[in-house]
């Protein structure tokens, strides 16, 4: 449909029952067990969708619809393709309205987003060069609380490897998060958020915190108020090691966040030559061992995630030590040890 100046004709849903309408409707209710929180407020929603950037004419995936308040505000904001995965199928009747509402634009998964394969999702025909422009395409979700970080975690990984939902290109992102959650993902180094998430999330993209949502906003009210993340995956990855080696990397030297950084580090190597194997990587990444976890830089990471990619090409068997694994064993060794039966007396 295009307007006499020759610009797509703005669109506009018609009227329709207010989400709180919709939610009595068909007795919707937040289950604790899925941490949902409903937004009803449609200028907090136009809100998000407006830290995604310009929608006109893209495709959009939302993840996480719920009764449909946020995919009122993207259909709004002009998005020509709008595929929704929702899980709980309570709410995929009220989709379905909304759908009938904006024909040929709104199309419904029901299906859980950890599984769902997004590069199918879409027309191979948006793809972008990663090195280019991000693709006309967008993920945008106000996502339950207990999926937020294994979906992030999960997309970062897909994005390292340039699949899933960036297969397409440089897909940008635009989440909500625990305020907390979203801190981590901003913080930046020697702050107090600074933590696994920081460096997981800024290695590989801009990370952009937009605005901050009080917990009253939401139905029901939680506990914790909310953060808009917006994320842009970099054209070229601040540490150029694959994702596994990087995140093994960056946790181990979380792992004693108040202690010096070699305590963590030096865990991964083996008991038997963790001094010298640990002392040779720090060396070699040129980095002061009494830097805590969270004075370490994106380039000390770098060159911390190099030195160990360095050495377990010396010894292939150093990438799949984790030294939880060397506690379980000798915990089972110790067990078994102390449940050997007594020997019996000797005759003399």
């Amino acid at each position: 449909m295009m307007a006499a100046s020759g610009k797509i004709a703005s669109f506009r849903l018609p009227p329709l029952p207010t989400i709180g309408e919709v939610i009595k409707l068909y007795k919707l209710r937040a289950t604790k067990q899925l941490s949902q929180n409903f937004l009803l407020d449609l200028r907090l929603t136009d809100k998000i969708v407006r830290q995604a950037g310009n929608l006109k004419g893209a495709h959009v995936c939302e993840v996480g619809p719920g009764p449909g308040g946020l995919t009122r505000s993207i259909l709004n904001a002009g998005a020509a393709d709008l595929l929704v995965v929702e899980k709980d199928t309570r709410f995929i009747p009220g989709l379905q309205l909304l759908s009938e509402a904006a024909p040929g634009k709104l199309r419904i998964v029901h299906g859980d987003i950890l599984t769902y394969r997004m590069d199918r999702g879409f027309p191979s025909v948006i793809s972008k060069p990663w090195e280019e422009d991000p693709p006309n395409l967008h993920i945008i979700g106000n996502l339950p609380f207990n999926v937020s970080t294994p979906l992030i975690i999960k997309w970062l990984e897909h994005m390292a490897n340039r699949t899933g939902p960036f297969a397409f290109g440089r897909t940008r992102l635009t989440l909500t998060f625990q305020k907390e959650v979203a801190e981590r993902l901003t913080a930046s180094t020697a702050s107090r958020q600074r933590s696994r998430l920081s460096v997981m999330a800024q290695y590989l993209c801009t990370v952009h915190s937009c605005f901050t949502i009080p917990g009253r906003a939401f139905v029901p009210k939680p506990a914790v108020d909310v953060g808009v993340v917006h994320f842009t995956p970099l054209a070229q990855p601040q540490i150029q090691q694959p994702f596994k080696l990087v995140e093994k990397v960056v946790r181990n030297a979380f792992q004693f966040r108040r202690k010096y950084c070699y305590r963590g580090l030096e865990l991964l190597f083996p008991e038997a030559s963790r001094p010298e194997l640990a002392e040779a990587m720090l060396r070699q990444a040129d980095v002061d061992p009494t830097l805590r976890p969270t004075e370490l830089t994106l380039g000390h990471f770098r060159a911390l995630a190099d030195a160990y990619a360095g050495l377990c090409s010396l010894d292939p068997g150093l990438a799949a030590y984790e030294f939880r694994e060397e506690l379980r064993l000798k915990r089972i060794i110790r067990k078994k040890g102390s449940a050997a039966p007594p020997c019996p007396p000797t005759g003399g």
